[in-house]
């Protein structure tokens, strides 16, 4: 299915740690289903008669097809067929009708085979991304879009489209481009809220926003962003910003800005990052001389934080967190989707050493595959436009955010995939932060967590039993977006609603039939929800920074620059 560019960012998200094994693998090793395959050959075989139905049935649409009486028609939402030559033209629509007949029974014989959820997960994940490969509006002779731009540009299009095709594949991560390079400009479109640099150390740089309000909450708010992707996704642009919301609403506002790691950083792991996030809050306590302060992280931030905060509770230091918020974070694994089923104990053991060997993963990698989970939208939709069309891809900031890539550490790939491989997370005792062995339950402070309902790399189901882990109060937000799409959700779309609920002992299919349904973005609720556990409205401080943490240079600051 074809997307519109807001449609396709619903589908480009931060890191997560299932997938970081498939980004360290070669792309063909990671596009077979392996032994999958091998195990759905003999399951098929086994159930022959449901393979000859499925193959009968297409055999008698085919039929139907080739006289023009199939009434085989894309879904509404298939934006690919959506020209007027596929319906009205009577070659192309046979070829559409039996393209669509041919993929419906690839994917039913696949569904009618009973396998475990691993391997019919990887099954479906082949089998989808053959069928997208194949489809007629990747084809440059059939595509009525590539002869229209051949015509229209008088043949520009066909020295174009080769040319961008040679320029993608040169180089990682070797994917249509979603957007240009010199499309937008990092603090000078993007991340342009207000603020200074007030602390740089060898991990991070730490952001303090300026005021909007004369008066700001008691109690400050740090941010943690991922961590191998850039924070300025929660400071996109004006309008379109958590960071400038946030501020505007009277939050003292901070944010960790994360070095890019190279070879010279391969030992940065749990503990590093734990003990970053920790030194980032004590510095935003100092500077604003509270005794307490929320942390709000996003995806992988978000787990190595809950493990910072359990750390925190075990030591007895729970009373310094105002609040915890959790933003599209998968701790729970358990049947985490397409990116939870591509891992296993041999390919995670290959990815770790290679990532050793090198002491980093390259973002880029992780990119390319995040790509291939959604092809549709984010490979062959880019295919036509930039190959067969000629034409520049759409500008668009969250997409120059997703093609912002940062590398991961060794270490810290490492420890995402060693805790993933047992869904280590949610298990008391299984991990150990700085000595300290982690459990989730432990955390007892009020905590925000966000999900979105189209998630496909933090399932909705896995957030909300991640939320069941946290032993404190916990309001669970349901958003209707996919992953980065529930983070950049202003208020003002008339398309988006969130589910809301303070219950989260309920089971999944409860809890979405009960929870109640609010219009707009939660970014409002999530105001009212903070504004309730920051203590006093205080005077907003006239000078960023303080004496023993003076602002170093503006905002966005250095090492979002950092390639």
């Amino acid at each position: 299915m074809s997307a519109q560019p807001h449609e396709a960012s619903e589908n480009v998200a931060a890191p997560l740690d299932q997938l970081l094994t498939q980004a360290a693998r070669g792309p063909l090793r990671r596009m077979l289903p392996g032994s999958a395959g091998l195990r759905f050959i003999g399951a098929m075989a086994q159930r022959p008669e449901r393979v000859a139905t499925r193959v009968g049935d297409l055999l008698s649409e085919l039929g139907r097809v080739v006289a023009g009486t199939s009434e085989i028609s894309p879904p509404r939402s298939d934006r690919r067929f959506t020209d007027p030559a596929w319906s009205e033209n009577g070659v192309l629509r046979r070829v559409m009708q039996a393209y669509l007949a041919a993929g419906a029974t690839a994917e039913g014989i696949v569904h009618d085979v009973p396998m475990k959820w691993r391997d019919a997960e990887r099954m479906s994940f082949a089998v989808t991304n053959l069928i997208e490969a194949l489809a007629p509006t990747n084809n440059p002779l059939l595509s009525p879009g590539a002869w229209k731009s051949f015509i229209d540009t008088g043949g520009g299009s066909a020295v174009r489209g080769p040319r961008n095709l040679v320029k993608d594949m040169a180089t990682p991560p070797r994917i249509p481009s979603m957007v240009e390079p010199d499309d937008f400009s990092v603090g000078t479109d993007l991340a342009v809220t207000p603020g200074a640099v007030v602390y740089r150390g060898p991990m991070f740089e730490l952001i303090q926003y300026t005021p909007q309000t004369e008066t700001v909450s008691e109690a400050p708010l740090l941010i943690i962003p991922p961590t191998i992707n850039k924070f300025y996704v929660l400071d996109l642009a004006p309008g379109r910003s958590l960071v400038e919301y946030l501020v505007q609403q009277g939050q003292q506002t901070f944010v960790m800005s994360w070095r890019n790691p190279d070879a010279r950083h391969a030992k940065w792991g749990f503990d590093a990052y734990a003990t970053a996030m920790t030194e980032a809050f004590d510095i935003v306590t100092s500077i604003t001389k509270a005794d307490s302060a929320h942390v709000v992280a996003a995806c992988s931030g978000g787990l190595i934080a809950s493990l910072a905060a359990a750390r925190a509770a075990a030591l007895g230091q729970s009373d310094r967190l105002a609040s915890l918020s959790l933003l599209v974070t998968m701790i729970d694994q358990e049947h985490g989707g397409v990116a939870g089923s591509l891992i296993d104990e041999r390919t995670a053991r290959a990815a770790i050493a290679k990532s050793r060997r090198k002491g980093y993963l390259d973002g880029r990698s992780l990119a390319e595959v995040f790509a291939w989970l959604r092809p549709s939208d984010l490979i062959w939709n880019y295919w036509v436009n930039n190959y067969l069309q000629g034409k520049r891809p759409p500008k668009f900031d969250i997409l120059y955010w997703n093609a912002d890539t940062t590398r991961m550490a060794a270490r810290l790939h490492r420890d995402f995939v060693d805790a993933a491989l047992g869904n280590k997370f949610g298990q008391p005792g299984a991990i150990e932060v700085l000595g300290t062995p982690i459990d989730l339950s432990k955390i007892t402070v009020d905590s925000y967590v966000v999900a979105g309902s189209a998630d496909h790399i933090c399932p909705w189901t896995n957030c909300y039993t991640s939320a069941q882990l946290l032993g404190g109060k916990v309001r669970f937000v349901l958003s209707t977006n996919g992953h980065i799409a529930a983070l950049v959700n202003p208020p003002g779309n008339p398309k988006s609603s969130f589910q809301v609920s303070d219950d989260t002992t309920l089971d999944v299919a409860d809890w979405r039939a009960s929870a109640a349904t609010e219009s707009g973005s939660w970014w409002s609720d999530y105001a009212r929800w903070l504004a309730d556990r920051s203590g006093a409205d205080v005077p907003a401080p006239t000078e960023l920074g303080s004496i023993e943490y003076p602002p170093l240079e503006a905002a966005p600051g250095s090492y979002v620059l950092d390639k």
